[in-house]
């Protein structure tokens, strides 16, 4: 039996992965190990909890078995003990979802990050079934609501049901509504996470315990401030931060987030972000320099202060 007290508190990444140009490789992009270990390094040394592999913002839908088995075995490796590795083990159905779980123990994973069934809309019974089977690995699962990309909404009465199976610790909540933060936290026991970027500073005042981010790839160090200034109740400072940031980390609710993340983390000056495979392709012109504008702005208070 899991305990329920695995501690999530803190900015865990949910990383983007860098490749590099390769004519054999899928799409003419291998995976970029040494570089992917790197980031991971960096975002630790800058005083992030943990990192996530193989989530959307990692491509894991673009990898092969191969590939998505060996981030984890990286992300692992670079952390090495200094912070949690919360891998993303998603699939269509629980099959799949617990391979990729008894992987991630296997591999040295801290816990697990869990959408519902991805593709086929799953009703409530099939949820709690695909969570059920996957607890069986006996590694602590953070459930991922993101009805926007699954259409499956993981409503507090369902996670209600949810929080029943001793695995399940926790939910990163990604629906856009803050108001489901007090309200989780009235039926269940799980940790609320803050999911989306540009709800973080509403998500943790309300009770948030964590925060599963993907602007923090680009700004780990701000990230984390804006957290331990909220958590240490110094709001007034904390709300001041964020409405700097607050417009470039819309773009992690967009559908262009990767692409955008991405551009964002090599225009900040550091070499982990880079291109996409398929389907994500480049940012349209109009895209890109908004991302521009939006990332420059942030940097220029940043240096200010």
């Amino acid at each position: 039996m899991t305990d329920k007290t695995f501690d999530l508190g803190g900015v865990i990444v949910a990383t983007t992965l860098a490749f590099k140009e390769d004519a054999s490789a899928p799409a003419g992009l291998a995976v970029d190990y040494e570089r992917y270990a790197e980031h991971c390094n960096w975002l630790i040394e800058s005083g992030c909890r943990g990192v996530g592999p193989n989530g959307s913002l990692g491509e894991y839908s673009s990898l092969t078995d191969d590939e998505r088995r060996k981030v984890v075995q990286t992300a692992v490796a670079a952390v090495d003990g200094r912070g949690l590795v919360i891998a993303g083990v998603h699939g269509i159905g629980w099959h799949q979802a617990k391979h990729w779980a008894e992987l991630a123990k296997e591999d040295g994973a801290d816990g697990i990050l869990l959408l519902p069934p991805t593709i086929y809309r799953a009703n409530d019974s099939e949820v709690i079934e695909h969570y059920t089977r996957v607890a069986e690995v006996g590694l602590p699962i953070m459930a991922y609501n993101n009805p926007i990309d699954t259409k499956v909404d993981l409503t507090p009465a369902l996670l209600a049901e949810l929080a029943k199976i001793p695995e399940v610790v926790a939910v990163k909540e990604f629906s856009g509504d803050v108001r489901r933060v007090l309200e989780i936290q009235e039926l269940t026991d799980l940790d609320v996470i803050a999911g989306a970027d540009d709800l973080l500073f509403e998500t943790l005042v309300d009770g948030a315990v964590g925060w599963f981010a993907g602007y923090p790839n680009a700004f780990p160090k701000e990230a984390v401030e804006i957290y331990t200034l909220v958590t240490e109740g110094k709001i007034t400072e904390a709300l001041a931060l964020y409405k700097e940031l607050v417009a470039v980390f819309r773009w992690d609710s967009r559908v262009e987030f990767v692409q955008a993340i991405k551009l964002s983390i090599d225009i900040a000056g550091q070499s982990f972000g880079g291109r996409t495979r398929p389907p994500r392709g480049p940012l349209s012109a109009e895209h890109e320099a908004q991302v521009r504008a939006d990332t420059e702005r942030a940097l220029s208070y940043l240096a200010s202060r």
